[in-house]
């Protein structure tokens, strides 16, 4: 049993709040565990193009050489392992790289070799090499695989890329079969719905349920690249 304890003098208004809350927050933590049972439990997705990717000098894996290609199919570690791929607002129409994601990617860098034990990680943009792994220097990117999609389709293919070139952030998960094929497993926009606009990929960085925790909430706050 847990032994609870807490501040001295809250009001009995208070208390009776605060167990009400704690029983919501019990319910949210097992349908966020239902939801995540209802993914594992997806069928095997479809098959995927070989994709080829371009990984700068200076990258993670790639030490001091020049650019060279990459495939999808050669970023899994092994066969039994998933891959994560997160698409970077960068590149195209997108010509400066997106705050949120920054923000997002600050917090991956800090946390890649934990996920490392369990999972491949990379980072994918529309950005050229260079300016993508210029960026990932001025903030300090020291631990991720960094890829441009150079002339591919895969942004478009994944929906994180429409016709015009307009970018969008996107989390995407591949899986690889014993004999090489790769199968694209779930993808997650932050668009759930018409009025859904940025919610859809919240799970993936803690600044905004540390801010949830707090009398004000988010509010309206947005990231930038620089305070």
């Amino acid at each position: 049993m847990v032994r609870r304890t807490r501040p001295a003098g809250e009001s009995e208004e208070y208390l009776r709040a605060r167990e009400e809350l704690r029983r919501a927050e019990i319910g949210l933590m097992r349908q966020r565990e239902e939801v995540a049972a209802l993914r594992r439990a997806l069928p095997p997705g479809p098959a995927v193009e070989d994709y080829v990717f371009l990984e700068g000098p200076g990258d993670l894996g790639a030490g001091d050489a020049p650019v060279r290609e990459v495939a999808l199919g050669e970023l899994f570690s092994a066969p039994e392992r998933p891959l994560i791929v997160y698409h970077f607002m960068y590149g195209k129409r997108q010509t400066g790289p997106c705050p949120m994601c920054t923000m997002w990617i600050d917090g991956y860098n800090g946390i890649a070799h934990h996920v490392a034990r369990n999972a491949d990680f990379v980072v994918a943009a529309a950005a050229d090499p260079a300016d993508l792994r210029g960026y990932a220097r001025d903030r300090g990117w020291h631990r991720l695989r960094l890829l441009s999609c150079g002339d591919s389709t895969f942004k478009y293919d994944l929906g994180s890329e429409d016709e015009n070139g307009e970018q969008d952030s996107t989390v995407s998960v591949f899986t690889r079969d014993g004999d090489g094929t790769v199968r694209h497993a779930y993808s997650a926009h932050p668009r759930l719905a018409d009025d859904i606009q940025e919610r859809g990929i919240d799970l993936l960085t803690p600044v905004w349920h540390l801010l949830d925790l707090t009398p004000r909430g988010r509010g309206d706050w947005y990231p930038t690249t620089d305070y």
